[in-house]
């Protein structure tokens, strides 16, 4: 590990280090002690910052709706001003989600396929697809959509599914069709435009 991370508090190691390995191999395949071990930390510090693996997760969960939330709001705000516009603006972040190297799919999606329903894992990837799902609601609504949620579930589906074959596919190609079919389902829904 290099010395300037050593320098980090304790908590923002085991953090990134977790985040990077969740992402890189999946919550299941990583245990405790390689977190304890890549971060430098001693188990009592890990503990104390984290009682649980799930309370980690849920942690690196946090960490990937902050970056993904700030991601599709500043590509909807850099769409303009019209929220009809900003529907299909938001998928210019699928593009750069899926072109970022190692990019490995959705880490909502990704957690929500190896967690137990019911469980902390589980819910707080809910809670994630619930928020995004109530924003483009939202945007939907302020467009002049007569089925906000409608619209938005269409959209928040779309999105997911690029997501996902952003991954599987690897084809760079996928977020501009996906931005066009979001254009379209957005056209059909608001004809005159919001």
């Amino acid at each position: 590990m290099p010395p300037s991370s050593r320098a980090a508090p304790a908590r923002d190691r085991i953090l990134e280090t977790a985040s990077a390995l969740f992402y890189a191999r999946g919550i299941r395949a990583v245990g405790v002690d390689l977190i304890i071990a890549e971060s430098g930390v001693a188990k009592a510090t890990f503990y104390k910052h984290f009682p649980s693996k799930d309370d980690l997760v849920v942690a690196y969960l946090d960490r990937v709706d902050a970056a993904w939330s700030g991601q599709l709001h500043a590509a909807a705000e850099a769409a303009g001003p019209e929220p009809a516009d900003q529907l299909v603006g938001l998928f210019d972040a699928l593009g750069q989600a899926c072109r970022r190297e190692g990019y490995r799919g959705c880490g909502f999606i990704n957690a929500a396929a190896e967690a137990a329903p019911g469980g902390p894992v589980h819910a707080r990837t809910v809670a994630h697809k619930q928020a995004v799902l109530a924003w483009v609601s939202e945007l939907a609504a302020e467009a002049g959509a007569p089925d906000p949620h409608g619209l938005a579930r269409s959209l928040t589906l779309l999105l997911d599914g690029g997501l996902a074959s952003g991954a599987l596919d690897a084809d760079p190609g996928v977020p501009a069709l996906t931005a066009q079919a979001a254009g379209t389902l957005v056209g059909a829904a608001i004809p005159h435009g919001g």
